[in-house]
């Protein structure tokens, strides 16, 4: 099931500082996120569906490239977003 719009902007609102910031990475990040996490529930019920885990590493990469910018670019902001996702440990 794709994100809603209302879904969409209260990402970027709460990451991206406003909804119509779409192009601020801690929100692509977020929301990429959010796409991982309904793609891996989905996964668990069908899990012969190859074609979507194709996709599921294509958005696993996305973020890491993502967040490798970010890192290299806002060193606390990546720690915030981080944090706020709670991807690493």
């Amino acid at each position: 099931m794709p994100i809603t719009k209302e879904r969409n902007a209260a990402i970027f609102t709460e990451f991206g500082g406003k909804a119509t910031n779409t192009g601020s990475i801690e929100g692509q990040v977020a929301q990429v996120t959010e796409r991982i996490a309904q793609i891996s529930a989905h996964l668990k019920e069908n899990k012969k569906d190859f074609s979507t885990h194709r996709g599921l590493m294509q958005l696993v990469g996305k973020r890491k490239r993502l967040l490798t910018y970010l890192q290299k670019h806002n060193l606390a902001g990546y720690r915030a977003l981080i944090e706020k996702l709670g991807l690493r440990k």
